[in-house]
């Protein structure tokens, strides 16, 4: 422990604990707006957690491996990962070399020096921190609360805090809210709301999050059919159209990738070759979406986080999807918060193809109602649907579908 007592410092930030919400079922559109006007302007009692203290990694899954690459690539040491299957994530290549304790076998006085990053967004923050706040651990925190911290040297927002909302932007919410097809829309919007303004946990029975198949609910994979082309932009690895192929069992008409992160591509270019090999239905692209063809920083070597940045090295040239003259019956957009200006470089696509859009929400405050409420105005006769796919505000996806393929 002396690695640790060499870090402590002597003004410590001590996180308060998180508040959990239950109602009974999902809001109908006047529930709604009454649950928005509580959230608008409340204090929010957190902020971002400054790298002060000892770290720990609460989680060694997915978002364990990704907290600590982020890590690595902002030069913060941590000390240990704690996971409860902590004998097997210690025998795992990746973990090697890490100190992998089980909750219980680490030691008070650690317990007492360390902060503990949660880096679980597969279930519910507030019971995971109400736990390990029983086995003695004093100073725990999200880990994207942490990575806040580090936003002037890495870009990734996916754990922004939104500030109060004007009276125009609550009325642009409400509008909003009271526009969505169903009242789990409404349920999930507010639970995103609530975890960015004020960091509670809602949860409304008959709306549960489901994790398994972001972009692919069953309102947009039961209308697909033998004649899509899929646009995915933010294409990473591929994982959204590996989902689509099976999802279509490979009868489609075509798919544009959109990846500008040299590493990413070639790494989906190498699964491409796997899963579609020599399909000519298949091309990839390495443009970055934006409203307009300008000049802007890119900051690549991020994997799943590259993005326009001002952390960006790179520079590069914008382009608009109404440019690339794609006819696509299915936009998925994961851009890590340049959702908005793609679509925005989209209209006249969007409006012509009349696609099904499923965009991410959860990297930056157009989340709140900027983006719903541009494609609410934009395209006409749509169901539009909001759903979680993950906790801690994180997974959120908007999704719009013509009202001729609604099928429900």
């Amino acid at each position: 422990m002396l690695r640790m007592r060499a870090m402590r410092s002597s003004s410590r930030f001590v996180p308060p604990t998180h508040r959990a919400r239950s109602f009974a079922k999902p809001p109908d559109a006047g529930a709604a707006a009454g649950l928005l006007a509580k959230l608008a302007g409340a204090t929010c009692a957190f902020s971002p957690a400054p790298a002060d203290r000892p770290l720990a990694l609460y989680g060694a899954g997915n978002l364990g491996r990704l907290a600590r690459d982020f890590l690595m690539t902002v030069g913060h040491v941590f000390v240990m990962a704690i996971d409860c299957n902590a004998r097997l994530i210690a025998r795992q290549p990746y973990w090697s070399g890490v100190p992998v304790f089980h909750p219980e076998e680490v030691t008070k006085t650690a317990k007492d020096e360390l902060r503990v990053a949660v880096s679980i967004v597969t279930s519910p923050y507030v019971p995971v921190e109400r736990s390990l706040l029983a086995l003695g651990y004093l100073d725990i925190v999200p880990f994207y609360d942490l990575a806040e911290s580090f936003r002037s040297s890495h870009p990734l927002s996916n754990g922004w805090f939104a500030p109060p909302l004007t009276a125009i932007e609550q009325k642009n919410a409400a509008e909003v809210l009271a526009h969505w097809h169903d009242d789990i829309s409404r349920a999930h919007h507010l639970q995103f709301l609530a975890w960015r303004r004020l960091r509670e946990e809602w949860q409304f029975a008959g709306a549960p999050i489901s994790m398994g198949n972001r972009f692919f609910i069953p309102e947009v994979a039961g209308v697909l059919d033998g004649n899509e082309f899929l646009l995915d932009a933010g294409a990473h690895h591929g994982s959204v159209t590996e989902a689509f192929v099976r999802q279509t069992r490979g009868a489609f008409q075509r798919i544009a990738l959109i990846e500008p992160d040299p590493g990413n591509r070639q790494r989906l270019e190498e699964r491409l070759r796997s899963w579609l090999p020599d399909d000519e239905r298949v091309a990839l692209y390495d443009h970055v979406l934006a409203e307009e063809e300008a000049e802007a920083l890119f900051h690549d070597g991020l994997d799943y986080a590259s993005q326009i940045s001002p952390t960006g090295k790179r520079r590069v040239t914008t382009r608009t999807l109404d440019t690339l003259e794609l006819w696509p019956t299915f936009v998925k957009l994961h851009l890590e918060g340049a959702e908005l200006a793609a679509l925005k470089g989209a209209r006249k696509t969007l409006v012509a193809c009349r696609p099904i859009v499923a965009a991410t929400v959860y990297h930056n405050a157009d989340g709140v109602w900027r983006t719903p409420l541009w494609l609410m105005q934009t395209l006409q006769d749509y169901r539009f649907l909001f759903r979680c796919h993950g906790w801690c505000g994180t997974g959120a996806v908007v999704y719009a579908i013509p009202s001729e393929r609604w099928t429900r």
